[in-house]
């Protein structure tokens, strides 16, 4: 089995959603289960094919979380269990948070290099056009 994200008391809240929000139709088989899905799914960051069997097919908790996404179930969900935060997760600053260690060193950004358009339309700069002109050369 895998390990459980919610504790009993934070189920009790989202079940309380879920119950208030219940429509018509066959009821869900286990909506605990479903929701331990959702959210080992979003912590690993693993495709849906590779959902433990302990939540069951891998199809039906994707079909599932898919509909419920096009209805915004989740967002009235979000809402609902916003007004009891869980401070135990805040970050207060970026000094406890770590940057991956490629992240340090080296210059950033893309190399400047000009644009044929730029150059085709810049004034030349070479001295010998400027100054023919001016000072016409005497040798024949």
């Amino acid at each position: 089995m895998v390990r459980q994200q919610l504790d009993d008391r934070q189920w009790a809240k989202v079940a309380a959603f879920l119950d208030s929000e219940r429509g018509g139709g066959r009821p869900p088989k286990d909506n605990r289960n479903f929701i331990e899905a959702v959210l080992w799914w979003r912590r690993t960051g693993v495709p849906w094919r590779d959902l433990p069997d302990a939540f069951g097919p891998w199809k039906t908790v994707f079909n599932r979380f898919d509909r419920w996404s096009k209805k915004g179930k989740w967002q009235q969900l979000f809402a609902a269990l916003k007004t009891d935060t869980d401070d135990e997760w805040h970050s207060l600053d970026s000094t406890i948070n770590r940057a991956h260690q490629h992240a340090a060193g080296g210059k950033g950004g893309p190399k400047r290099t000009p644009s044929a358009a730029h150059e085709a339309g810049a004034r030349q700069r070479s001295t010998l056009s400027s100054t023919h002109s001016v000072f016409p050369s005497s040798s024949k």
